[in-house]
Order: structure tokens, then sequence, then C-alpha cells
């Protein structure tokens, strides 16, 4: 279930030659890694949605919205295990010289969020349809501590104000499309179209103020930061984030970062910085990466995150937190989305050499108050597996049908099977790789989850 979110990367950098070896000895170099990681990898995510040409749903530059036309399809291989039940409406933010204002429309749609984060990875949602929003347009306003001009105060046509804790952060909205029913899902693609972003000033009529400079030190997957800029990022980082002292996470983020010289609101000097070994930065980036592999590979130490993970600063600890922004960052809390995968009766891994079958009675069926599907992957890159039907996954979107008993069997086959409708086929191609089912229960309902089961996929034979 590796990188089930939204893990966004570009080609690993090479290691470059360094100059010196710092001072500091391996625990202090394993703390600092353990503290910044959740850092640089919002860092990259973040810009990796403004900048990369290669990303289908960056929005090219800073305060722009990327507007989605459709779903995820076959063709999209920019991030493993693609969502196809969502789209994605990505907005980035640069909050420094005036505060953002985005207007969200009003969706014809059971399942709608708003989620918000900066390069800290603490993850809110704000607006949700489990909370009655987006039953009517709403306006937001964003701004940081920096932003220029704006502290926080009321404003005429804002029905909410929300501070962020960076200046450079991202605000997207989820939204079912209903893809399932023709006349809901082009209703709300029309809505998405609809979603507006604009700086105060704009939105307050006057023009928009000029953009001050910005030099965003390079981004690229956490190899690459680790082992050339690490440095540079960081004291970017500090300069536009803000830490609450009160907070054990970011008094121990600042202590970590300061044991090499990178303080808050200083200008990058390399010159003036502790000469960090970047070969073995990156071994312990390489440890405590895999470390957190094994936790999210394994069944039982992953469920123990269930209920942690991708929660605001007060409900965070560190572990969590290096979890998350190892496995993927920016996924859905608990409340919102949960994201079980599917073994086999016999303990083996599922291949596309075999066909198979998942069963579920009406008591079984996953425990959604918005909805449930199933979505099937190649293992090994995680990406859809191609097919002439375009289908993907099984639910409300995709499609589904239950039988008259209330249950449902969902087959995984090359070939559509005798008297099994075409909704509850998962179509593969008859080859020797690795295929897995990735189940996402939209708003559970938390209480019956810590008894329910996912089903479990019997080869047929």
């Amino acid at each position: 279930m590796k990188n089930i979110y939204f893990a966004l990367s570009l080609a690993c950098a090479v290691f470059l030659p360094t100059a010196s070896v710092a001072d500091i000895n391996d625990s202090d170099r394993e703390n600092l890694v353990k503290r910044s990681y959740q850092y640089v990898a919002l860092f990259n995510t973040i810009n990796n949605f403004v900048v990369n040409p290669k990303n289908p749903f960056a929005s090219g530059a800073w305060n722009k919205t990327f507007y989605p036309k459709g779903l995820m399809d076959a063709s999209v291989k920019a991030l493993p295990r693609p969502n196809n039940d969502t789209l994605y409406v990505l907005s980035p933010m640069d909050l420094r010289d005036d505060a953002v204002v985005i207007t969200y429309p009003a969706f014809e749609s059971r399942y709608v969020t708003l989620e918000t984060s900066s390069m800290d990875h603490f993850v809110d949602i704000p607006l949700a349809t489990s909370n009655g929003d987006f039953q009517k347009p709403v306006t937001v306003l964003f701004y940081s501590d920096r932003t220029d001009g704006y502290d926080g105060t009321a404003i005429d046509g804002v029905d909410e104000i929300l501070k962020m804790s960076g200046d450079f952060s991202v605000a997207f909205a989820r939204v079912m499309p209903e893809a399932n029913d023709p006349a809901k899902f082009k209703a709300n693609l029309a809505a998405i179209d609809k979603v507006k972003m604009q700086t105060l000033s704009e939105f307050q009529g006057k023009p928009a103020k000029p953009i001050s400079p910005l030099t965003m030190p390079a981004y690229g997957n956490t190899t690459s930061v680790y082992s050339t800029n690490f440095a540079e990022v960081m004291q970017f980082i500090a300069n536009h984030q803000s830490f609450d002292t009160g907070n054990a996470m970011d008094a121990a983020a600042l202590d970590a970062m300061k044991s090499i010289g990178i303080v808050p609101n200083q200008p990058f000097d390399a010159a003036k910085l502790t000469k960090v070994d970047s070969k073995r930065l990156v071994l312990a980036m390489n440890d405590l990466e895999a470390k957190n592999n094994a936790i999210w590979n394994n069944p039982d130490e992953q469920k123990k995150y269930e209920y942690t993970i991708f929660q605001p600063k007060p409900q965070m600890d560190i572990d969590a937190m290096v979890l998350q922004s190892v496995v993927g960052p920016l996924g859905n809390p608990a409340q919102q989305a949960m994201y079980p995968g599917i073994a086999t009766t016999d303990g083996k891994p599922m291949t596309a050499e075999n066909d198979y079958v998942i069963r579920m009675s009406k008591d079984e069926l996953p425990p959604a108050i918005a909805f449930w599907s199933a979505t099937l992957y190649d293992t090994k890159q995680g990406f859809f597996i191609p097919n002439a039907e375009n289908k993907y996954s099984v639910g409300i979107n995709g499609g589904m049908k239950l039988d008259d008993k209330g249950g449902i069997e969902i087959h995984i086959a090359a070939e559509q099977p005798a008297g099994v409708p075409k909704e509850n086929w998962l179509p593969i191609t008859r080859s020797d790789i690795g295929i897995d089912v990735i189940m996402r229960i939209y708003q559970p309902d938390l209480d019956k989850m810590k008894t329910w089961n996912a089903p479990k996929a019997e080869l047929v034979k």
C-alpha cells in the first residue's frame, strides 16, 4: 500500500561532493532528518503542483488554480495510486504580498472537502459536506503571519478566514463528481469551472499588488534535496513558516535546524552554516524511509496509525508525521476517508496471471456514510491497468450493481465473466505482473470501522 496518497516526485539527483564533514554526530544527524523530513516532502510536493511541466495537475504558477476536466485514466503516470473517485481542484498560494480569496460554488455531490496545508504538512479540513458545507457558495480568505497589509480582520463578502502557517500553502477541493450519473457529472464539472481565485485587492475591486521577487530553491525529491541543497531549502522554509515554540514538534524542529546554524528570518549564507556531509545525510534519510515504508506495508503496524495521520497540528506527533510524509503527502484524515487494502484468502500476492473474486454480503459492505470504491492497480508502479473498457474501479463513480440481497461480487478477470454485470468487473491484461486492490471509504463510520474487516480476494480456479 506504499504511496496510496498524493506522492509526486522527480528523478533522483546524483550525489555531489561535499566540502567538509559536519561536526554533528550520527544521533544528531538522524534527528535532523527526522525533524526536517515533513518540510522537505511538502516543499517538493507543493512546488511540483506549481511548476512541474510533467505534472498533469500543475497550476503553472503561484496563485493560479488547476481545473480538472474529468476523472483520471490509465494515461496518468505522474503519481502512483491515482484516484478514480474524486476530482482535485488545486490552488497553490503565495501569501507574502496579499491575502488570497477563493470562492467555491455549491456542488451536487455527496462528498466534497477542502483540504489545506503549508510546508509543515499539518493537514486541516476546514470545509466538508460531512459538516453541511458546499450546499451553497462559500468565499474563503487565506493569509499568513507575514501577509502584507492584512491581519485577519473581517472582510465584506468573505465567509471564512483561514490563517495558514506558511506563506507558501496549498488549498485543494476534492469533489466526488457523481460520474455514474451523466447529468450530475456534467453539473459538477461546470461547477468546478466556477471556482474563482484572486488576491484580496482584486476581490475588493483594486489593482493587484506587485509581486515581490521570489528566489525559490530548487525542488525535486527527498534524495535530491538532502544530497544537494538541504540547508538552502530549510533556511527558505524557516523564513516562510510560522513556528509555535509551545508546540513540542515545532520546538524540536527549530532546535534541529539551529544545530547546523539555520534560524528563522535570516538570509541563506552557506559560509555561516555547519557543513553537513550530504552522503551521510542521505543515508540517514534512506534509513528513515525504509523504516516507515516497512511500517506502512505491515497491516498490523499500519493499523496503529489509521486515526492519527493527516491531522491538524495539535493532534499530531512526530512518528505519525514522518510516516504520512514518507508514504504520501497530503492524504485524507480518517474522519474523511480510509484506505484499506484487500489481501487474498490464501495469503499469496495477486497476479494478473489469475482471476479473482471479492465477495461482500449486505452486512459486510464498507461502513461508508458518503460512498466507497475498490480500485485496481499494478503493484510495481501503482498505475491503473489499461483496458478497452476504460474501467478501473467498482463503486458509485465507476459503476456497481448490488445483488438482490444487497451484496456484491467484484470480479478481477481478463474477460467479463458470464452473468457478471460489467459494472462489477475489473479488467486485467493476462500477464505476470502483480496487481492489488485498494478500497476507499469516504466519510467512514469510525465506530463501525473499529470492528469492520476488509474483504479478501479469492482465487478463481
